[in-house]
């Protein structure tokens, strides 16, 4: 048992880079970084050191990378990249998660923010809730009527494009990360969890999930984030295959949460496929959801919405990396961060760029979007988020609910239709997106492109 803060003590700041590297003891000799600043490792739960050493101990991990959002997870934090042998190494089931895919997108407009009114952001609010439901279990878009089984087999395989290609394009993707991840074709969805989330397409779910009508900093316009992933039915596949891991080996998965699949397995790839499936779901889900609030904008501000970017933060991925070749990389409520002239955006439109990085904060601080810079030393890997400083339990027995309501109707933050905030998914539950960030920067991972501020936020209550 490690004393509660002497593990911390024995970190190696490495200051000039920006990271904290822990003692290869503990890890195996593994590599771990934590990109934290020496405030936020202060604040960081001691809890998350035993997931950082499970998420190392996994056969044939390289590197794990943790991010200054982290906090303690399901296995493994939220918050962290593990990079493993993609031939050699396990396949985790933990590192990706029951929410397979889930994401973000980030639309953009060149309507003056002033124009977004209390009464406009009301009616923004109003508008999408006409159109997109909301909360966990609630269900999709009606324009897309009922899906039978052939039909949601051909959406969660071909993704955009065949989504595009039978419903038509609406928004321009060109932008996007990716329109589909293949899946393999002998793959079929299991028998129990067929049905599961077939009638959810376009729905947003609950939680942390959310539509955000934003005002950039930097441009003074009007922006839109949508978070949301692949709902009941990547949460579906998820519970399936953390049960047949850990079935398949009952003598050394201890734990569910320690899920994991060895190279020999026939299931590996098999979940691999499952992921894809649920990552394919995702991006229809987001795309989807982004016609809906584009059309709700134009009713409400006369102007169109443009896509800037969408890209997940739940998945495995092969991907090349220079100092280590073809690798497996675990992201965990992180997010994927290919600098300019990274081989795998050859083609792409942001090949001399990078591709933008998409950082929501609480719906009661700031959002970012960055641009990738020195991320290779993190695995091209940066946060996803601000990371919550205080339970979902914790946030409900400690806020007071009329004082959230109140802070929220002084800052000109219209929840919903304006009656009450989400008190687990307020402000002060989350760690400040600024201090987070700020690590992101002191370690060169990259720089910061708009700042976003909240001016109506849509969560499933």
């Amino acid at each position: 048992m490690v004393a509660a803060d002497a593990w911390k003590e024995r970190l190696v700041h490495v200051a000039d880079e920006g990271y904290f590297q822990m003692d290869p003891e503990e890890t195996a000799g593994i590599p771990v970084r934590l990109f934290l600043t020496p405030s936020l490792l202060d604040a960081l739960e001691d809890s998350v050191r035993a997931q950082i050493v499970t998420a190392a101990r996994f056969p044939g991990v390289k590197m794990v990378v943790i991010m200054p959002d982290v906090h303690h997870g399901y296995g493994v934090p939220v918050g962290c990249a593990i990079v493993s042998d993609p031939d050699e190494g396990a396949v985790a089931l933990g590192p990706v998660g029951f929410d397979i895919g889930c994401g973000m997108v980030s639309l953009r407009s060149n309507v003056d923010a002033r124009a977004a009114t209390a009464e406009r952001r009301l009616a923004f609010n109003r508008s999408v809730m006409e159109r997109v439901n909301m909360g966990v279990g609630e269900r999709g878009v009606e324009r897309m009527g009922r899906i039978d089984r052939a039909e949601f087999e051909r959406l969660i395989r071909g993704g955009a494009d065949y989504y595009t290609s039978r419903y038509g394009q609406r928004i321009d993707r060109t932008k996007a990360e990716r329109n589909r991840i293949p899946v393999d074709d002998g793959w079929e969805i299991p028998a129990s969890r067929a049905d599961r989330g077939i009638g959810q397409l376009g729905s947003l779910g609950g939680g942390n999930h959310f539509i955000e009508l934003q005002r950039s900093e930097q441009t003074g316009t009007l922006f839109v984030q949508i978070h949301t992933g692949s709902r009941g039915f990547g949460h579906g596949l998820a519970e399936h295959y953390f049960r047949v891991a850990k079935d398949e080996q009952p003598d050394v998965i201890r734990h569910l949460d320690e899920a994991w699949f060895p190279p020999s397995s026939p299931r590996r790839d098999e979940y691999l496929a499952a992921v894809a499936a649920g990552g394919n779901y995702a991006i229809i889900n987001r795309l989807i959801i982004a016609e809906e609030v584009s059309a709700a904008f134009h009713k409400v501000f006369r102007a169109d919405l443009e896509l800037l970017y969408e890209i997940s933060h739940n998945l495995v991925q092969r991907e090349w990396h220079p100092d280590a070749g073809w690798v497996n990389v675990h992201r965990k409520g992180a997010t994927r961060a290919f600098p300019a002239k990274h081989p795998s955006l050859e083609g792409s439109p942001w090949f001399d760029t990078g591709h933008p990085v998409l950082i929501p904060g609480s719906n009661r601080d700031w959002s970012y979007i960055l641009r990738p810079t020195d991320s290779a030393k993190s695995a091209y890997t940066v946060n996803h988020g601000a990371g919550r400083r205080m339970s979902r339990t914790a946030a409900r027995k400690q806020l007071n609910q009329d004082a959230v309501n109140r802070d929220y109707r002084q800052a000109g933050i219209v929840v919903n239709l304006d009656r009450r905030v989400p008190i687990d998914e307020s402000g002060a539950a989350y760690k400040s997106s600024r201090s987070v960030i700020a690590a992101i920067t002191r370690a060169r991972l990259a720089e910061v492109e708009h700042e976003l501020w909240p001016l109506a936020s849509l969560k499933g209550m």
